[in-house]
């Protein structure tokens, strides 16, 4: 009897191409939210089809791929002179954002067309009909023919996608910049369609996505106006009453305007550090001058505690104060009863009150940016933040009576 024979190891299978889409989508989801916020309206049919969309940026591809559903598990067609004419570029294009090679001069119709067989097991195929990115005005080219052939090959609908926002965001010739991207998907046209009929779809996507103005609060757009014309002036005398008399810490204020004008984060807090640190100066002499500003909501121990502090490390005493509560005004005020150098309290104020106001400014300017496309209710953030705002300070003032 002969041996039996030995049985073939058997095949890995390959990893669905749905985990990688999702991961993708996971992707740049993040990235688009971290930018200015990304939205779709509209969703594919079910099974394969071919989609041709409006292209003004390169992040219109992370556009589509944070958007699209990762059932589709999307395709994108990139040019091959240019995605693909290094290695870098060819796995860049390859892992994040699934791209197959196009050529642009010959041979690109080929291309497509061994990507059939994918669209008739349920892929989603995304060309851009153009052939290359169009006016920053949003003005749509020409649209050539090789995604309709693709479509009538396959037997698959054509979807038109309209997409705005990705001009602004990443413009042809600029630089990155925070913006709302928006997407919407349009209904399927049949496989027979031809390029202008899909091109004026497109851009009636398009046209209607820029032209639908996005919902915002009324009290954020006051809030704006405010902050472009008396922002950093404002700021700057809050931090630098507070660190007198006034009972509100400036962060309040940096929870307002910065979550209502992100880009002005970086501006407000640094204009709320000098405020804070000035204020700090003129109470410290004021109290070395034996004057006592009024100080509402602090108590005897606060005092009792910035005093021993003090005494025991001098200026570096501030440090503590980001974090244990104590309001800046009764440091301030306790080192000038102390004598406490000038220009070692300048130093370490700023240090320790840098650390405190450029953090909360940075957070409540990302929370902006991710929040971007709920900003019409700005107003119910505002009334949770001033509800958060005054449990806490009660808290504070409780346990330090």
């Amino acid at each position: 009897m002969s041996a039996a024979a030995p049985e073939a190891a058997p095949r890995t299978a390959r990893p669905a191409p749905r985990a990688g889409a999702l991961l993708r989508r996971l992707l740049w989801w993040c990235v688009l939210t971290l930018t200015g916020g990304v939205e779709r309206r509209g969703a594919l049919p079910p099974g394969g089809c071919v989609v041709v969309a409006n292209h003004t940026s390169h992040a219109d591809t992370a556009a589509l791929l944070a958007t699209l559903d990762a059932r589709h598990a999307p395709l994108i067609g990139a040019a091959a002179d240019y995605w693909f004419a290094s290695p870098w570029r060819r796995r860049i294009c390859g892992r994040l954002a699934a791209g197959f090679p196009v050529r642009r001069t010959g041979g690109g119709l080929g291309d497509l067309l061994e990507r059939t067989a994918e669209l008739r097991a349920g892929r989603a195929v995304v060309l851009f009909p153009e052939g290359t990115r169009g006016a920053d005005d949003g003005r749509l080219g020409t649209f050539h023919r090789g995604a309709l052939l693709l479509a009538r090959e396959a037997g698959v609908p054509v979807v038109p996608v309209g997409i705005a926002g990705t001009g602004r965001l990443l413009p042809k010739h600029g630089r990155l910049r925070p913006a709302l991207v928006r997407v919407r998907v349009g209904a399927p046209l049949g496989p027979s369609a031809e390029p202008e009929e899909a091109r004026a779809a497109v851009a009636a996507l398009h046209a209607r996505t820029v032209a639908e103005p996005l919902r915002d609060s009324a009290v954020r757009r006051r809030v704006a106006a405010l902050v472009a014309r008396r922002g950093l002036l404002l700021t700057f005398v809050w931090a630098c009453a507070e660190a007198l008399s006034w009972p509100l810490m400036p962060e309040l204020l940096l929870g307002v305007v910065c979550a209502a004008v992100p880009r002005s984060a970086l501006r407000v807090s640094l204009a709320a550090l000098a405020g804070s640190v000035a204020g700090g100066l003129l109470a410290l002499h004021l109290a070395a001058a034996g004057a006592e500003p009024p100080a509402p909501l602090t108590t005897e121990r606060m005092r009792s505690e910035a005093r021993v502090a003090l005494e025991r490390d001098g200026a570096r005493a501030v440090h503590a104060q980001p974090w244990n509560g104590v309001p800046f005004k009764v440091y301030a005020a306790e080192a000038g009863r102390a004598g406490t150098d000038t220009g070692a309290w300048l130093l370490h104020s700023t240090a320790a009150r840098g650390a405190r106001t450029l953090g909360v400014g940075a957070a409540f300017g990302l929370l902006g940016f991710l929040l971007h496309r709920l900003r019409r209710l700005y107003g119910v953030y505002l009334v949770l933040l001033g509800g958060g705002f005054a449990v806490g300070l009660g808290l504070i003032v409780r346990g330090w009576a």
